[in-house]
């Protein structure tokens, strides 16, 4: 654990070294504040609009820090040739595997942290009154959702060499699924054999990240999602990131020590 632990901290510190998360975060303040001061509408319009396009800034910054950040651990690594080093000590590959994925994801989840305060003072200083819970809740699922992301994006950067080439396959997955994953059931429906079978295995076997995409509860104040479907995405995402991270993990101790 002291491994791991080790591990976790210098990928957490270095977010904070690097300027992609200060970069994202005053882009989303600038164009949240700009876009809030634009009154075209009743003030409830105001809001739900404002509301919706910081939610929206948030999900991109939150998918661009943890598909960046995760996609360059090993390669980088592997360039400053610390990973002989590392690999020399009492540290197993499955440390490391480990450490770098808490290390992006409780990153993520401090910067997510960041993001949602910032929403929750703009939001409540229009609306004059804070749902808390409800902002819990979006932080929460869309913070477990990126458990998955980095999960992906671990595993990519053991297969590709390059962070470039990694990153980009991640966010052309990570999207594909966000905008057709829900609707993959229904083609296969309209699909002859044996291209029906095909996509229901694609359908059952993705990530169904879009169920943790709760922004248009929270942008019109809808009702909480309930609690035992929070835990229960929840423990479908920890199963999914674990997957991950056993297959990041075989493909790993495959590979030779001259990466």
């Amino acid at each position: 654990m002291n491994s791991v632990l080790a591990l976790t901290g210098v990928v957490f510190k270095e977010l904070y070294r690097r300027k992609d998360f200060y970069v994202l975060l005053v882009l989303t303040a600038v164009i949240t504040l700009v876009a809030g001061s634009v009154n075209l509408f009743d003030e409830s319009g105001v809001v739900r609009y404002l509301k919706d396009i910081c939610l929206l800034l948030i999900w991109a910054s939150g998918l661009v820090i943890a598909i960046t950040t995760t996609a360059r651990q090993i390669p980088a690594e592997r360039e400053n040739r610390t990973i002989y080093p590392l690999l020399a000590k009492p540290v197993t590959r499955a440390h490391v595997i480990v450490g770098k994925f808490f290390g992006c994801w409780l990153a993520c989840g401090a910067a997510l942290l960041v993001f949602y305060l910032f929403f929750g003072v703009v939001t409540g200083a229009r609306e004059h009154h804070w749902s808390v819970l409800s902002y819990f809740q979006a932080c929460w699922l869309q913070w477990i959702m990126l458990g998955i992301v980095v999960g992906m994006a671990l595993f990519g950067s053991i297969v590709f060499a390059a962070p470039s080439s990694n990153s980009t396959i991640i966010f052309v997955v990570v999207i594909g699924i966000l905008l057709l994953g829900r609707h993959l059931n229904q083609v296969a429906l309209q699909q002859a054999e044996p291209l029906r079978t095909i996509v229901y295995a694609i359908y059952f076997l993705i990530p169904h990240l879009e169920w943790y995409d709760v922004r248009d509860l929270v942008a019109f104040n809808q009702d909480l999602v309930p609690w035992v479907d929070c835990a229960l995405a929840t423990l479908y995402a920890a199963l999914y990131a674990a997957m991950l991270l056993l297959a990041t993990w075989i493909v790993f101790r495959r590979k030779a020590l001259n990466l």
